[in-house]
């Protein structure tokens, strides 16, 4: 069964203008480029990231809240995407910038703690 839709010649009209002008918009603008590859973080450089311990970072793949990737039959790894993703679903990365900023009020080295990776480099 086939259905036959009615339109009236000026509406068809219009409807074909507006599909060519879409094609022209079409081809002159540029594609966009493929995004950038995501960094792939071992275990503990994804626990230093998201200021946990390794494992709690373990705990919280296991429970579901933050995906990993499993790089051989023992290790994980996790991308700083899907890192970035959990500091914002679960409201952490305000206490991740506050607990930085109390170990910078102590004025103590940060070599001494484990904050390593982007967020270090805000400092």
């Amino acid at each position: 069964m086939q259905v036959a839709v009615l339109v009236p010649e000026h509406e068809w009209r219009q409807l074909v203008a507006d599909v060519q002008r879409l094609k022209e918009v079409e081809a002159t603008t540029p594609p966009t480029p493929p995004p950038a590859p995501d960094r792939l973080l071992t275990v503990r450089q994804a626990a230093a990231y998201l200021l946990l311990t390794p494992a709690g970072l373990r705990k919280a793949r296991r429970a579901g809240r933050l995906s990993g990737v499993k790089l051989n039959e023992k290790e994980w790894g996790f991308r700083e995407s899907e890192l970035n993703r959990y500091l914002d679903r679960y409201n952490r990365r305000t206490a991740v910038a506050n607990r930085k900023a109390a170990l910078l009020d102590r004025q103590l080295p940060l070599s001494q703690h484990t904050i390593r990776g982007p967020l270090a480099q805000a400092a």
